[in-house]
């Protein structure tokens, strides 16, 4: 039965920063110690926008126990969101930029998230074919963005298509619409690692045009909501090796009071789970 590893989309959002780290934690090395203290794994989102420069991967290797993790989203030019070099040399210029993480043995995915347009068709298979080929051994974490690929009719073909090319489905909690870029909620697991975003449920924001990313994953999960996810998270657990549970719903703290929650009920479940809980203060000493 695998554990349910809880984190968030990013350590560094400006609402964590605000709402989040408390008075004094407000060195970039003190909020990764902060955050490591409190959650053993992390998405990290800013290399869609821009690459880190290698020292900079460096530092979170230092910065982090033995034992954390981190998965990282592509960068745009990675998934078609962006135009820039070839596939081969977008993939590479990635690799090289997180080369430390990478060697350190603490980067355990690549969120290949892919656009709306991105339908599915044999072309766009053949796409994450070659994808989860130039990210081996890394896990390739797939999230759509197009509902085509899990339609009814569809969903069986789209998840026997990611377990034999070994490519991990990437569960998502979204608004509950028919929006064709909104996916249902369905947990699934194709691979030994299952994953699963929570980006909240703000279906006036989803598609808003011109708003930050606070704004559009602005959500307060109630606790009914998450409970949600309890049965189906246990399901991934007895079914993979390793469960991770992300929260992309970052205005201000949300995020890590709704990893906390999930925790609690986790927790009541009898549910084996990691991160969302204050670390134990330390023992005093005498010295």
């Amino acid at each position: 039965m695998a554990v349910i590893r809880l984190g968030t989309c990013s350590w560094a959002d400006e609402g964590l920063i605000a709402a989040w780290y408390p008075k004094g934690v407000s060195s970039a090395a003190a909020r990764l110690r902060y955050y490591a203290e409190r959650f053993d794994n992390v998405e990290v989102d800013a290399t869609y926008y821009a690459l880190p420069h290698p020292e900079t991967a460096a530092r979170w290797v230092e910065r982090t126990p033995p034992e954390f993790t981190f998965n990282v989203k592509a960068s745009g030019e990675m998934t078609g969101h962006r135009k820039g070099p070839a596939r081969e040399t977008a993939f590479a210029l990635f690799r090289s930029a997180l080369e430390p993480l990478e060697v350190s043995g603490k980067w355990r995915g690549v969120l290949l998230q892919y656009p709306p347009w991105f339908v599915k068709s044999a072309v766009a298979k053949e796409e994450l074919v070659a994808a989860g080929a130039l990210v081996a051994p890394l896990v390739p974490l797939v999230e759509f963005r197009h509902r085509s690929w899990l339609e009814e009719e569809e969903r069986a073909d789209t998840l026997s298509f990611l377990e034999r090319h070994g490519l991990a489905y990437v569960s998502v909690d979204a608004p509950r619409t028919r929006a064709a870029n909104v996916l249902p909620p369905i947990a699934a697991a194709t691979h030994s690692v299952a994953y699963v975003r929570f980006h909240g449920r703000n279906a006036k924001t989803w598609n808003s045009r011109g708003g930050t990313s606070a704004q559009r994953f602005d959500w307060d999960y109630a606790e009914g909501e998450l409970a949600e996810w309890v049965e189906p998270l246990r399901r991934l657990a007895a079914a993979t090796d390793e469960v991770y549970g992300l929260f992309n719903n970052n205005n201000q703290d949300q995020a890590p009071r709704a990893a906390a929650v999930l925790r609690r009920l986790l927790d009541a479940a009898g549910i084996a789970a990691t991160g969302g809980n204050e670390p134990e203060p330390a023992a005093p000493t005498l010295f």
